[in-house]
């Protein structure tokens, strides 16, 4: 639970920004996407397998650009 005091002299707009900078570190708001709908545990097991196979693609492009 992400929980925030407004400060003394502390426009809205401020707050509000504060507020969604909170919400965006702690992952609520991914979290909250996430379980919207449910997602079968092999659906979830086969995009962080393409996920990871995308992130070695791109390190091996990292490393041969260099």
């Amino acid at each position: 639970m992400v929980v925030m005091r407004v400060r003394d002299r502390e426009s809205i707009q401020e707050a509000v920004r504060r507020f969604r900078k909170l919400v965006e570190r702690s992952g609520l708001k991914r979290e909250m996407r996430s379980r919207q709908f449910y997602e079968k545990p092999s659906d979830i097991k086969r995009r962080a397998r393409l996920r990871a196979v995308r992130r070695n693609l791109a390190a091996k492009r990292a490393i041969k650009s260099r």
